[in-house]
């Protein structure tokens, strides 16, 4: 073959701060640690909007979500937020040009809310496989549910629900006993059966994009005994409310459930690594392009203001901060480390680049392949994002986020407070015009506002994205 096979692994929820390689001492994540040292780690990559499917529309099309124009709510969600929605019709999608191109086109995922009727991102792929099984997929009966699990686990998310994120996440999971059984377990062997099928015979592109470590939060018990001392007795908390203050939780029960969440990247983490392992059993290191990814991060109360979760208005390092980390073959040197703002969506652009595809519409990423052969051409001179109502800006420096009406502004000087524990309001009036100048102009001259409060009317409950 003279095409490069690829593979992309996605996952959600996976924090920066909880990769070795990005500087963690509490989290085990020695195989995407080895993988980082084989490769290069890109150290300023945040996403062009979010959350999780506006970050997939970013990935699959090379193109811009930001800033939700158009926004169309898909019937029978379970999220509506502005840019939560499918890709347009008429929007070319980068596995399908790859399969033009001659690609056998792969995709596996649990990520559940690529599942919601109308969703169609399988477009251009030639398998797929949707594991079930994650949050409140509708799946198996919530009034199944083991009671003696469901009563010693909480959640603000479900609102009374009967049939809520604990009762469908109970259900859900009763024959999950081992990392096997778990829905990243699953999604990831079925990527290994595609690279045993699959090699050495037309060049592959492969998307594994995994769930994990996104609440809920409950991984085997291996992976909780990993972190937690067994001094915790109480009903765990299985997801985090959005709020600052800590939601009311107190310091210890935000401290079990990062328990649970760091079991889940050490999850994540051993799977990563069996599927690398399987792409050098089947001899396909050496004409392979991998790239791994997150779509954002989560808050643990290690914040200024002492946030869980990820609220739309709380645009925090914890959340923005992504890792990325690129392998190619035949370019750059092993474990390097680069700087240089960059957004998700030039993922997609490195992708096109490494097939020798051309997009058959312009795509808005730049390749990160010049940069691991020292070329920082494709480096920004500032970032743009959008959550919900809220917009962020990044140029380096000048960390700054508020509400599209621009009634509630946050700014960070990064070189004076690297922490962020100061906020500064508007900040220097300078920064925050030229902040706001870079949002209009990438949004086209327009940031269009939703109402939240209709929207959640419009299904019955809140938004829990």
């Amino acid at each position: 073959m003279d095409k490069m096979n690829i593979l992309v692994i996605v996952t959600d929820t996976f924090r920066s701060a909880n990769i070795g390689c990005y500087g963690s001492t509490d989290t085990r994540t020695p195989n995407i640690d080895r993988f980082a040292a084989g490769g290069a780690r890109f150290t300023e990559a945040y996403p062009e909007s979010l959350p999780t499917i506006p970050v997939r529309r970013a990935l699959h099309t090379g193109r811009r979500a930001y800033p939700f124009h158009n926004y169309r709510p898909v019937p029978w969600d379970i999220v509506y937020l502005p840019g939560w929605q499918p890709m347009a019709d008429g929007e070319s999608t980068l596995a399908e040009d790859l399969a033009a191109a001659g690609y056998h086109t792969g995709f596996v995922t649990d990520t559940m809310p690529y599942f919601a009727p109308g969703m169609n991102f399988t477009r251009g792929f030639k398998q797929w496989e949707f594991i079930r099984g994650q949050q409140q997929d509708y799946w198996k009966s919530p009034f199944a549910a083991d009671r003696r699990r469901a009563d010693n686990m909480r959640t603000d998310w479900d609102d009374g629900h009967p049939d809520g994120l604990v009762n469908y996440h109970v259900a859900n999971t009763d024959m999950h006993h081992t990392s096997q059984d778990s829905s990243t377990g699953r999604t990831f062997q079925w990527a290994q059966r595609f690279l045993d099928d699959n090699a050495h015979q037309t060049p592959f592109y492969l998307m594994v994009d995994c769930f994990d470590p996104h609440e809920p939060w409950d991984p085997p018990d291996k992976y909780y005994r990993m972190y937690s001392d067994g001094r915790y007795t109480d009903p765990r908390y299985i997801a985090m409310p959005y709020a600052e203050n800590r939601g009311g939780l107190s310091p210890e029960q935000v401290a079990d459930t990062y328990c649970s969440y760091r079991g889940h990247c050490t999850l994540v983490d051993e799977w990563v690594g069996k599927l690398l392992d399987r792409l050098d059993a089947v001899d396909l290191r050496d004409n392979t392009l991998v790239i791994f990814t997150t779509d954002h991060g989560t808050n643990f109360a290690d914040n200024l203001w002492h946030v869980t979760g990820k609220p739309g208005w709380a645009l925090l390092p914890g959340v923005m901060h992504l890792p990325l980390i690129v392998r190619h073959p035949s370019l750059g040197q092993p474990n390097q480390s680069i700087d240089g703002l960059r957004y998700n969506l030039d993922i997609t652009a490195t992708v096109y680049e490494a097939a020798g595809v051309t997009p058959r519409q312009p795509i808005h990423g730049h390749s990160l392949l010049p940069a691991l052969t020292g070329d920082q051409s494709g480096d920004r001179e500032y970032l743009t994002s959008r959550y919900e109502n809220t917009v962020w800006h990044f140029d380096g420096r000048w960390w700054l986020f508020g509400d599209i009406g621009k009634g509630t502004v946050h700014c960070f000087d990064l070189e004076s407070d690297p922490q962020m524990q100061n906020d500064l309001g508007r900040g220097p009036e300078d920064v925050f015009n030229a902040a706001w100048t870079h949002l209009k102009a990438d949004a086209g001259g327009d940031l269009p506002q939703f109402d939240m409060a209709r929207l959640t009317d419009a299904i019955g409950r809140a938004p829990i994205e």
